[in-house]
Parts: C-alpha cells; sequence; structure tokens
C-alpha cells in the first residue's frame, strides 16, 4: 500500500490548509494517509550563525524522515503577505540545509486556501515555481477561494461540487 504524508504549511492550530490537505489526501483510494502537523518541528529561527551554533536540529531531520517514509505527498500553502507563512520556511530554510532536495523527488499535489477571493495564488505560485529545485515532482495543483464558505469544518469536506470534482480530478494525478 502506498503512503501520503499531507500537511499544512501553517502552525495555526486551526490550520484551514492542514484541513485541506487532510481532506485531499483522504480522497486517494487505498492509501495510507500520515497528516503532519508543523508545531511538532518547531525550529529556532534559522541564521547561519545558529547553525554553526547547534548543527542540524533533530526536529528538522524529523521532518525529512517523515517525507521519505512517503510515496507522495499532499501539501497546502498558506499564504502571509504573498509570501509563505514564517514558522514553515524556517523549517523548510533547516531542511534545505540537511537535504536540497526537501521534498526528495516524490510525486506532490500543491494546494492552496485562503478566507478571501484569492485563495493564496501567489504562494501556490511562488512554491510551484521553486518545486523542482527542491526535490518536488508537482503532478497537479489547486487554489480553494473563500475557504469558510467553500469548506464544511464538521464533515471536513468541500461544499461545492465543482471545486470538489476539481480536487478530486487534482488528486487522482498523485500517482
Amino acid at each position: 500500500m502506498k503512503k501520503v504524508v499531507a500537511f499544512g504549511a501553517s502552525t495555526s492550530r486551526q490550520s484551514i490548509n492542514k484541513a485541506l490537505a487532510a481532506y485531499a489526501a483522504s480522497l486517494l483510494p487505498e492509501v495510507e494517509v500520515e497528516v503532519l502537523d508543523l508545531n511538532d518541528f518547531e525550529l529556532p529561527l534559522f541564521s547561519a550563525d545558529k547553525e554553526e551554533e547547534i548543527g542540524q536540529p533533530r526536529a528538522a531531520k524529523d521532518f525529512l524522515s517523515k517525507l521519505a517514509s512517503a510515496d507522495g505527498l499532499v501539501i497546502s500553502f498558506a499564504e502571509h503577505n504573498g509570501s509563505y507563512a514564517a514558522a514553515y520556511k524556517n523549517l523548510f530554510d533547516w531542511c534545505s540545509r540537511i537535504d536540497k532536495a526537501v521534498f526528495q523527488n516524490k510525486p506532490a499535489i500543491y494546494l492552496s486556501t485562503s478566507p478571501g477571493q484569492g485563495g493564496a495564488k501567489s504562494v501556490l505560485a511562488l512554491a510551484i515555481q521553486s518545486a523542482g529545485f527542491f526535490g518536488a515532482e508537482v503532478k497537479s495543483s489547486l487554489s480553494v477561494p473563500k475557504f469558510y464558505e467553500a469548506f464544511d469544518r464538521e464533515s471536513g469536506s468541500l461544499l461545492n461540487k465543482e471545486l470538489n470534482a476539481e480536487l478530486l480530478a487534482a488528486v487522482g494525478e498523485l500517482f
């Protein structure tokens, strides 16, 4: 059985991107899904000085190990001021110092969502543009606008049938 690791690139306890990534991964038939919480990989702010002082932190190694255990990835990117959320970017920076191919040449589905109409498209475009440099093979991507109108938190699913069909098609490209 194939294994998929899914996560929202956010540390919000109520992360809408984690909810979207988990839902998207659940749509994949006959796979084992592990949903990561980035709060489990807390790290000091990256700098060359800090790296020299502490070396390669266990949390970054553990995150890379989780990615290595997967056959595919489902990632939903949170957008803060048009870019990555700071905690995700920090984790990514630490990981890239250990292995530039952070995503370890895995097939991936890239998603994004936000409460607004933009659906975090700016950060999604940024992630897609750089994916190849960091070992991700993006098979498909999708932005989900107006998360709180589009997603039912109680059932953990998309309400809009057209958007749900787009998501099903996107995750269907993973393998």
